[in-house]
């Protein structure tokens, strides 16, 4: 996989991309091969600005077998695609959002869905 290299600054370090979703929030995917599919995040990879999305780009692997005497298998697991493909994603209301930032009463800094104002965090 040559692009899941990350790049450089000027100065050698990695270059970090600020990604709009967390583990663990809900998203529908809209652009790709799995567009309208919604899923859980399970990882962010901000060196390379991407995210893996629970049943979303399953891709299939074909192991061979160890040791002596043990059976080959074929294992499946999700592929990581970019952070710009996902949406955040409202389960009380069925609808994609993107997301805003607001403060609630007692000064915390909270994610909302700009939509329907529902808050995330």
């Amino acid at each position: 996989m040559a692009n899941r290299k990350p790049k450089l600054n000027d100065n050698g370090k990695v270059i970090r991309y600020q990604v709009h979703v967390k583990k663990g929030d809900t998203v529908q995917v809209i652009a790709g091969k799995d567009k309208g599919k919604v899923g859980e995040i399970l990882t962010v990879l901000p060196k390379i600005g991407k995210v893996t999305v629970k049943g979303v780009n399953v891709k299939t692997k074909h192991v061979k077998p160890q040791a002596e005497g043990e059976s080959g298998q074929i294992t499946t697991f999700e592929g990581p695609i970019h952070s710009s493909n996902v949406m955040l994603y409202s389960k009380k209301q069925n609808v994609a959002s993107r997301v805003g930032y607001t403060f609630t009463e007692d000064g915390r800094k909270v994610r909302i869905l700009k939509k329907t104002g529902e808050i995330i965090d």
